[in-house]
This record gives C-alpha cells, sequence and structure tokens, in this order.
C-alpha cells in the first residue's frame, strides 16, 4: 500500500470515524481496565481489538515454558506488527493467550511501551483443544480453589511482574461440556463475583454457549459477563440473536480475508435485528508460533482497518454503528464490574 493510499484507508477507517471523541458518548463509559502498564479508565481504552495473540506455545501445559523461546527476538518480530496496527488509529489490543500456552506479561509490557498500544492481559485456564492447556492441578482443585488462584494475580500481580490481568480468559471445546471444562467456567463464575472481571471464554459451538450462559446463571453470574469468543462458528443466526437478547456479548473474531464476507454479512444480520450494541469484532490474528523458524507466519493485526471496516459500510453500517462497534462496546464489555444475576 502506498503512503497516500494508507493515510487514506488510515483517516477514514480509524481516525475520522473512530478516533474523534465524544464527550456525551464517552462519559457513559465507566470503570476501570486494567491494562500491562496499570489501570486506565475505560473510556481511554478507544479502538479496540478484543481478541488478538501476540505468542503462542502449544507445547502442553506441562512443557510450556519462556526457556522455549528468545523473547528479545520476539520482540523484534512482533514490534513491527504492533507499530502498524497503532498507526491504524488503534489505540488498544486484548491479547487472549492463557496462561499456560504462551502468556508473557514481561513481554507484553516492553510491546505495549515501544508500541504505545494498551495491551490487556489475562488470567484463567484454557480447555479447550482437548485439555492441551489445563495444568495438572486444574483437575484436583474445586472451581473454588481455581477461582482463588485467578483472583490473586489480579491482587498481587501475574508471577510476581506487577501486572495485573484485565479479564479471565478461559475455554471449552463443543458442548455438551466435559467435567473440567463445565470446572472452569464455575471457577471463571467465582472469579468473575470476585474481581468484576469480565469473561472471555472460548466456546467450541451454540451448544456449549447455551449451557454456558445457564451455567453462569445458576452460579449467579449475569450473561452481560461473557463474551462468547469465536460465535462464528454457530452458523444458526438466530442462536446469535438469543445469546445477545440474553444479554451475552456475541464475538466475531476470526476476521480474515476468507472468512471477511462472511462475517460481515453476521454483523448486519445482528445489526438488522437490532443487536448491534452486543456485538464484539476482532481479528485472532498475530501468532508468533514457539518452536517455529522466527515465530513461524505472523498474521497481520491491521485486515480489519483495511478491508473490514469498508465491508462495513458496504453494508450499510456508519460512522455511529462502527464506533459502537470498535470503541463503545469493547469499554463496556471489559470494564471491571461485578454482573450479578438480577433478582428474579
Amino acid at each position: 500500500m502506498n503512503r497516500r493510499a494508507f493515510l487514506s484507508v488510515s483517516a477514514a477507517a480509524a481516525g475520522h470515524a473512530l478516533g474523534t471523541r465524544s464527550p456525551a458518548g464517552e462519559a457513559a463509559l465507566s470503570g476501570t481496565v486494567h491494562t500491562v502498564r496499570g489501570p486506565i479508565d475505560a473510556a481511554r481504552m478507544g479502538v479496540t481489538l478484543v481478541h488478538e495473540h501476540v505468542l503462542v506455545d502449544f507445547a502442553g501445559a506441562e512443557k510450556v515454558s519462556r526457556s522455549r523461546y528468545d523473547a528479545g527476538e520476539a520482540f523484534r518480530v512482533i514490534l513491527p506488527r504492533l507499530q502498524a496496527l497503532r498507526q491504524r488509529g488503534c489505540e488498544t489490543l486484548v491479547e487472549c493467550t492463557p496462561a499456560y500456552l504462551g502468556r508473557d506479561p514481561l513481554l507484553l509490557r516492553r510491546l505495549s511501551e515501544a508500541s504505545g498500544l494498551h495491551i490487556v492481559t489475562n488470567t484463567g485456564y484454557y480447555g479447550a483443544a482437548k485439555d492441551i492447556a489445563v495444568p495438572r492441578h486444574a483437575y484436583a482443585e474445586t472451581a473454588r480453589q481455581l477461582a482463588a488462584r485467578w483472583t490473586a494475580e489480579l491482587r498481587t500481580g501475574i508471577e510476581g511482574t506487577g501486572v495485573r490481568p484485565g479479564f479471565v480468559k478461559s475455554g471449552v471445546d463443543a458442548g455438551p461440556l466435559s467435567e473440567v471444562d463445565r470446572k472452569l467456567v464455575e471457577a471463571a463464575a467465582l472469579c468473575h463475583l470476585d474481581t468484576g472481571l469480565a469473561l472471555a471464554i472460548h466456546t467450541g459451538d451454540g451448544t456449549a454457549a447455551l449451557e454456558i450462559v445457564e451455567l453462569l446463571k445458576r452460579n449467579g453470574v449475569s450473561p452481560e459477563a461473557y463474551s462468547w469468543v469465536h460465535a462464528q462458528n454457530e452458523t444458526d443466526q438466530a442462536t446469535l440473536a438469543w445469546a445477545a437478547q440474553q444479554g451475552a456479548w456475541v464475538e466475531l473474531d476470526g476476521v480474515s480475508p476468507k472468512s471477511l464476507d462472511a462475517h460481515a454479512d453476521a454483523v448486519a444480520d445482528l445489526f438488522s435485528r437490532d443487536r448491534l450494541d452486543r456485538v464484539l469484532v476482532s481479528q485472532d490474528a498475530g501468532w508468533y508460533h514457539v518452536g517455529e523458524a522466527g515465530g513461524g507466519t505472523y498474521r497481520p493485526h491491521t485486515l480489519l482497518f483495511d478491508a473490514f471496516v469498508p465491508a462495513l459500510r458496504a453494508r450499510g453500517l456508519g460512522d455511529a454503528e462502527i464506533r459502537t462497534l470498535l470503541v463503545t462496546n469493547p469499554a463496556r464489555a471489559f470494564a471491571v464490574r461485578r454482573r450479578p444475576l438480577p433478582p428474579a
């Protein structure tokens, strides 16, 4: 992309439509978000990508270790990607790599300082991918004990780094939920009630999502605390609309060149159903792979600004709707706030 074209896209997709502050709108965005450099007001998140990855390691919970990669090399590979994203007008990146899958809070803090992006990391355990990242103690401990571990990371910082998580990241395979997946969801619910951290749960399909909603309710947590991660994998639009009606966040986070039109159609459908206020969008991009030369193929974080926003405009969404997706909804979803189930 030449400089003139880049500046044109950047201004149209980010700066003009999204970066201009709206005092009345920002005033409604209350609460705090914990970033790797410290807490900020939710209103300062600005343009936000809610589901991205910087570095991942699929060696398994018992093998993953920061000794398996050179953090300096990873920093050099990743930083230009984040700088390109910042130049598009993005202000916050929510990094969804959980513990035992490559979470590295010190690397994230260094990248945040160098790129100027707010970066948000997480606590919690990931039970998807057939439990590859579930540590042994999670099978023996109760949901309350696991929740206490995650709450402690917020109270005292992750692994002595002083970096605090901004949300709970968990994951389950396609439904019905397994015993360990059910325990992880219950632990996430308890941690939310303890801390007010939002819940981003990788969800295999609609069956799992429906079960998660009911499980959260049984534990006294409103579905408003739950982001249905990878909701695009559920092809039944009525199910997505039902989840939004329950208050859950419908996260369409796999925007890629191949899926761009399908994602834009799904957003447009929810917009037509008057459910845009419960929709989150992102790309699930990045992925410096530990164990691959140079981190393997790192997918850019910029497609959403370069192609997806124009695709939404072609489907009738204007500045206000795009701002809802990329500014207002992320701030509402990730602000630290307890969301108990209202009395019947």
